[in-house]
This record gives structure tokens, sequence and C-alpha cells, in this order.
């Protein structure tokens, strides 16, 4: 009964995930209310991304972990619990939270593609920029390894690359952690804002990333040192020598995933270690955080600034016996997501909210709250109803794709749903098929493709992913 019901819907409500964004303002209405009833004021949006960090890796979500001011920020804020990026590798991910297009559309798909004059105006930034809002970056850009919008921005502390955690210095000359760094260069911005011009700070964290090439991979900030130090962490479920085993062949051979499990898991000393190491970092951007939000409070901007705190994607801590991110499986493609709006309600404080929120609804949310038209080429929807507690139509499932070219990452492409997921291994010939179902097994350690009771779910998959994939492009 369940699986008829499921097919009966899957080309009905499912079909929202890729409607046209509604009821943002057009361009000329910037003195109007852009957030439902919201005062005539356009906000401040400040945009906070992390690198690697996934969905479970916050004290609100997970109790054993420190993350008390982002914590403070889902408490009075939206969390959405189930935010999802369409593709799994920090390049990609950043376009598109940039333009609110899947890889498909705005075609990075590796790290040295950069955008065209053209794609970089239709970033949110820059159509904020036109629209009378002052725009900074700090941080990991993360598209093109050249050429980066320095001159665009009215203030800029970007790179490209990955960057170093070690090796800087501060106003004074002395050591300062790459995470630290980047606070003060945030709170420089903030320093020359003031409540007579909205705008815009993008703030593109490295933690939670590591460092590659250096072994001790995750390098956090020494002065926290003694955080998680009389900490355990538990082993996943699946991180075990069996569940390695379970994987299809293919991604048991030459697989970029298991190589950094190598280097990061493959002890239980390593595994602690790391694990640790991967949260101080974590507890290091919750800092820069806390730092920013007395800032806004000093200067008395903290009223009227929107704060978005999202992941470019998620990351294995040894689940399947892998390491890094790339693959459909939860653990990395499942991202933090919290929305604070001061204007909110009481009574929409603390909404952890159930529905699938992507990284492409980043951009045309901003754009909302800012009165701007999106762009038609924008595929992502407007996330604030779900804030505000609006009846919304919404999404049912998502298209995933990771083209990325690698000899040792396989592409893939899928569906994922709220109960079922359904992923492609193009490379293989022939392609190779995964279904899950995340309710019975939400482990995704039991693949369904040929069992006989799954044989009209797996139809219906087949035939949605035929329908995203066209609406991808």
């Amino acid at each position: 009964m369940q699986r008829r019901a499921f097919m009966k819907g899957i080309l009905g409500s499912s079909m929202a995930g890729l409607l046209p964004v509604a009821g943002c303002l057009k361009s000329g209405e910037h003195g109007q209310a852009a957030g439902g009833g919201h005062a005539a004021k356009r906000p401040n949006i400040i945009f906070l991304l992390t690198d690697d960090q996934r969905w479970d890796s916050l004290g609100c979500v997970n109790p054993i972990l420190r993350t008390p001011n982002i914590d403070a920020m889902a408490a009075d804020g939206v969390i959405f619990t189930n935010a999802y990026v369409t593709t799994a590798i920090c390049c990609t991910s950043r376009a598109s939270f940039l333009t609110g297009q899947y890889a498909r559309r705005h075609g990075i798909v590796d790290f040295a593609r950069q955008f065209t004059d053209e794609q970089l105006a239709g970033t949110y930034p820059m159509l904020m920029k036109q629209s009378g809002y002052r725009v900074g970056f700090v941080g990991k850009y993360g598209v093109g390894a050249r050429d980066l919008p320095a001159a665009s921005y009215d203030f800029w502390e970007g790179w490209a690359g990955q960057g170093k955690y070690e090796g800087h210095t501060d106003a004074n000359g002395q050591p300062i952690h790459l995470t630290r760094l980047m606070g003060n260069q945030s709170l420089e911005f903030l320093d020359s804002c003031t409540a007579r011009q909205p705008f815009c700070l993008s703030v593109s964290f490295k933690a939670p990333h590591c460092q590659d090439g250096d072994p001790r991979q995750f390098i956090y900030d020494p002065q926290h040192e003694a955080v998680y130090k009389d900490v355990t962490f538990p082993l996943p479920k699946t991180a075990t020598e069996a569940d390695w085993q379970r994987l299809p062949e293919f991604l048991k051979t030459n697989n970029e995933a298991r190589a950094r499990w190598e280097v990061r898991f493959s002890t239980p000393e390593k595994y602690q270690e790391m694990v640790r190491n991967y949260h101080r970092l974590i507890y290091g951007v919750d800092a820069e955080v806390g730092r920013i939000r007395r800032k806004l409070q000093e200067k008395g901007l903290a009223d009227n600034t929107l704060i978005i705190f999202a992941g470019d994607n998620g990351f294995y801590l040894g689940e399947h016996g892998l390491a890094g991110k790339w693959y459909p499986h939860e653990e990395s493609i499942r991202v933090p997501l919290i929305i604070y709006d001061p204007r909110l309600p009481q009574s929409r404080r603390g909404n952890r909210q159930k529905a699938i929120a992507l990284n492409i609804d980043l951009a045309p949310t901003m754009l909302h709250y800012a009165g701007i038209q999106a762009p038609a080429a924008i595929q992502g929807r407007d996330l604030s109803g779900l804030v505000e507690g609006r009846s919304v139509r919404w999404r049912e499932d998502f298209f995933y794709e990771h083209l990325f070219e690698h000899n040792a990452i396989p592409k893939s492409e899928g569906v994922v749903g709220r109960r079922y997921k359904y992923v492609r291994w193009i490379d293989q010939k022939p392609v190779y098929e995964e279904l899950y179902d995340l309710q019975s097994n939400p482990e995704e350690t039991i693949n369904f493709v040929n069992d006989p009771g799954y044989k009209e779910v797996l139809a219906a998959m087949r035939r949605r992913y035929e329908q995203l994939l066209a609406q991808a492009k």
C-alpha cells in the first residue's frame, strides 16, 4: 500500500521541486517589504559557508558537540533538518550556492573552470550589488583557479584553491590560524558598514576541510587543544570491514575515498584523533560566528541582519569504510542549514523544518529577502515561506549529480526522495543502479534494485530520474 501511494504521488507533489520561483519583489520595488510583512527597510545578509561539514556536526543535532553560538542561532531561527547539496564537491557546490543552478546549467564541474562575465553578473552578490547592496567576500572562493572577481566586490579577502590553516600573521605580526584571520577580516568589513546602506557579506570558511598532503589532516587552532580532549567519539554503525566489503566491486578498486580512509580512520587511534580535530575546526568556526554576532550588536545592526549558516557538502567519518565526500550516501550529501532572521515572530523561532532544502535554494532566498526578482536562469526555490511558516507547495525529491572527472572518483547521478533513493553510476558499462529504502534501511546498506517487491518503485524512480535530468539542464 505504501509503495502504491508513493508511485501515485511521485509525478504529482514532487514536481514542485523545480517550479519557478514565485513571490519575489521586482527590482524596482526595493523599498517595499521583502519578507512577508517585514519592515520596509531591506535587511543586511551574512552568509556563512563551511567546507566539508556534515549535517549532524552541530551541538543542536549531536549533544556530544560544542557549537554554542551556532546553536543559539538555531534556537532563535529555523534549522532545516533535511538540507542537501546537489553535488558533493567544493567547486561545484559553491558555484551552485552562488548561482542557484545545478552543475549541468552552470558548468562548473572541476576546479579550473570559472564563471563567464555573464554568469558572474547573475550570482547573488553581483545582483545585490547592482541593487544597491554593499557586498563583501572573505575566504575560499572555490570557483576557478585564476582571475578571481576581486574588483567586482566592495570588499575582498578571497583566495583561490584550498588555502592553508597555518602561515598567517595578524595586524601585529603574530601567528594566527586561518579561521581566526577570516573572523578578523569579517569584522573589518562590518566595521566599515553603516545602517545607511544594506550589505551582504559572504564568509567562506576552509574549516573543517582537511589540509591536503599534511599528515595531520585537520589542523585546528592550538588555543582549542582542550576541546574534546576527554571525549571518545563513537564509531559509526556502518564503519566496519563488512560495510566496506558490501560496496560494489568497482567502488573497492582505486577509490580515492578509501585511500583517504586509510590515512584518517584505519586504526581506532587515528579515528579518535582525526574526528576530534575535525570537530575542533568546527568549534573554531563557531567562535568566529560568536564574534560576528557580537560585532553586529556593537554596531546596532543586529536587529536588521539575517544570518544564513550552511555547509558546502557532507563528509564521511568512516561510514561504509570511506572518507571524504563525492558519493550520494546521506553522510556525503546532507548538510547543516540554519536561517536566522531577527524579525521572525517568537512562534517561529527554534522551528525544525523538515522540508527538503538544497544549496541551489540559497541564492533565490537571499535575493527574495533583498527585494530582488530572481532571474529565470535560477533553478532553486525561495525558502522564506518555509522559514516564516506559510503554506508552500514544496518538493518531495531532487536530482543529484556528480560529474567531476577523476579516475578514482566514479561519476554518479540519481534521485533523492524522502523515502527512496535511486543512484546511477554512469561510468559503469552497463550503468550500475542502486535503490535504497531510507525508511526501512536508513544506513543504505541494502540495494533493492533486484528485489521483486521493489520492481514498481524502481520503474517509477527511473522515470522520475529522466524527468529531473531533463529539468536540471
